[in-house]
């Protein structure tokens, strides 16, 4: 699987992450399949976090002996010192390691968040220790809110930021444009959630393919190869599939083809997504 560089860190990425989501639930001999499909495919990315479940729990005995050249990455949904470093402490133990590659505020939504983050006795305190004391290499955060996004961004020097790039939020809500300029400007890793997402579930619709997707993946496999390229040609490093295991297999299946949209191909999906609509509002 192709490597490309993560922002400013230097450090090579799979294209394709694993989203511990992917294993929660899942018995330990099914989560030690799915990390050896991965592995065995190429993916070195692994993304896991205290509220995905059991997940945890799964992905560290699964990884146990498989550290070295394993990006991993955690987050915490706390917004205080305290909160997140009881989290990253529980976290390092459950994952059976002694460090993170990149520690990352989990799903900033709203400026309060952010006021609460670099108020004294904020998270941010947390990452700054465990940069200290090695627990984490990198710092950096997840976010839906554009606006929240970008506060981060002035407040703090994070190496990565993970946001929704998606073809269809994109075109229809202007979603991600003015986060994704900001953050190649200053040299930050992009990691893209939701580049495989198509739209919201229809109300009472049947979910039963996809029970652990809250909106619906893009699951032909023709357009969620576009889509993909949409996010690595915005200059995303690398993506996290929808969390379900037939879209991980999906996903590293249709990677023989990163290349970068053409404006025939930009055009298809900016048409295409006229008819969706978009898992988040600008």
């Amino acid at each position: 699987m192709e490597t490309r560089t993560l922002g400013r860190t230097g450090t090579q990425l799979s294209v394709i992450g694993f989203g511990g989501i992917v294993v929660a639930g899942k018995t330990q001999a099914e989560a030690d399949r799915l990390v050896s499909f991965a592995l065995d495919s190429g993916v070195t990315y692994f993304d896991v976090a205290p509220t995905y479940g059991d997940s945890e729990e799964r992905l560290g005995p699964a990884l146990q002996g498989k550290r070295e050249g394993i990006f991993l990455a955690c987050k915490t949904t706390e917004r205080t010192r305290e909160g997140a470093q009881r989290e990253l402490e529980r976290s390092l133990r459950r994952l059976r390691t002694d460090h993170f590659d990149v520690y990352q505020l989990h799903g900033v939504s709203s400026m309060q968040e952010v006021e609460t983050i670099f108020a004294p006795g904020g998270a941010i305190e947390t990452i700054e220790r465990a940069k200290t004391e090695g627990k984490t290499r990198l710092a950096g955060f997840s976010a839906h809110s554009e606006e929240a996004a970008l506060a981060l961004l002035n407040r703090y020097q994070f190496d990565t930021v993970m946001f929704p790039v998606n073809w269809v939020c994109w075109s229809n809500a202007g979603l991600g444009a003015r986060l994704v300029h900001t953050a190649k400007e200053r040299g930050m890793g992009i990691l893209a959630i939701k580049a495989m997402a198509r739209t919201k579930w229809p109300e009472n619709g049947r979910r039963d393919e996809y029970s652990a997707c809250w909106y619906q993946p893009e699951d032909d496999p023709a357009t969620a190869s576009l889509a993909l390229r949409f996010a690595w040609s915005e200059g995303v490093t690398a993506c996290i599939p929808p969390g379900d295991a037939k879209m991980l297999q999906l996903a590293i299946r249709i990677t023989d083809n990163t290349a970068p949209l053409s404006e025939d191909e930009r055009a298809y999906l900016t048409r295409k997504a006229q008819s969706y609509i978009p898992i988040f509002p600008q």
